[in-house]
C-alpha cells in the first residue's frame, strides 16, 4: 500500500488514523475495532465489509510509529 495514500485515508466510522497489515491486506481502525480489507489494492472503505477486531487482536497489535514523511 503506498505510504502517501494512507496518510489521507481515515477511518470512516471515527475519522481516526488506519494501520496496514500486510500480511492479512486490512486496514486496521484501532479505535473503531474494525478491520477494512484491501482488494487488488483497493481499500474497501464501507463499514458493512469490515469486520470486527477481537480484543485479543487489539492486544497483539505492535504499538502505532507516526508516518515519517
Amino acid at each position: 500500500m503506498d505510504p502517501k495514500l494512507l496518510e489521507l485515508l481515515v477511518c470512516p466510522v471515527t475519522k481516526g488514523p488506519l494501520d496496514y497489515d500486510r500480511d492479512k491486506g486490512e486496514l486496521i481502525s484501532r479505535s473503531a475495532r474494525l478491520a477494512y480489507p484491501v482488494r487488488d489494492g483497493i481499500p474497501i472503505m464501507l463499514e458493512g465489509e469490515a469486520r470486527p477486531l477481537t480484543d485479543d487482536e487489539l492486544a497483539g497489535l505492535p504499538p502505532r510509529t507516526p508516518l515519517v514523511g
